[in-house]
């Protein structure tokens, strides 16, 4: 993996949710010193997440819901974000379509891969796997709004791109990888930035 790391010793901190570790590693810098260092590690897995675009009617469908973290950061915790979950074993473009399925409540085509990303690399180990696809007002399979036993509770939220451009240049979508799925899509269609 990397010979200018050596981890000393791991310290469970929390294994409920996620995982919480505290790692203590020794770390050789490039001008050859070694630190010793104490890392506080969140591990819930690797994730996938995905924005479906109507080009007929030029709608994408995104999600609200309330997020802890978001709320004690200082906001309501209500986040607008593209659909998203954890991969539970599932390769990522699978996880992207269950999870449409289950929280939006519509089947996706053609997902297109766009990158995968590590969102908070510097204390959170998920890797985020992001994509664009394309849906129809013909593909809704259900009512979508997650799984309330996970404690879920999704408002789907079906809006014209160009709003959902202003929001997040706007600062009323917060989400990074929404932000970046956003400016995925609009790379892909063409259009110029706001």
């Amino acid at each position: 993996m990397n010979d200018r790391v050596t981890v000393e010793r791991i310290e469970p901190l929390s294994h409920s949710w996620a995982r919480l570790d505290r790692y203590v590693i020794r770390y050789r810098r490039s001008d050859g010193q070694v630190d010793r260092l104490i890392r506080e590690v969140h591990d819930h897995g690797h994730g996938a997440a995905v924005l479906p675009y109507d080009a007929a009617r030029r709608t994408v469908l995104l999600v609200r819901q309330f997020r802890l973290p978001a709320y004690l950061s200082g906001t309501d915790g209500h986040i607008i974000e593209a659909c998203a979950g954890l991969l539970d074993g599932d390769d990522p473009a699978e996880c992207a379509r269950r999870e449409a399925e289950e929280e939006l409540g519509f089947r996706l085509h053609s997902l297109r891969q766009m990158t995968s990303v590590f969102s908070t690399p510097g204390a959170v180990t998920e890797r985020l796997t992001l994509f664009l696809a394309d849906y129809g007002a013909g593909d809704k399979i259900g009512a979508g709004g997650g799984h309330p036993h996970e404690g879920e509770d999704i408002e789907i939220l079906e809006l014209p791109f160009d709003e959902v451009r202003r929001l997040a240049a706007d600062g009323g979508i917060i989400d990074a990888k929404t932000v970046m799925l956003i400016l995925f899509l609009e790379r892909e269609l063409g259009l110029p930035r706001l």
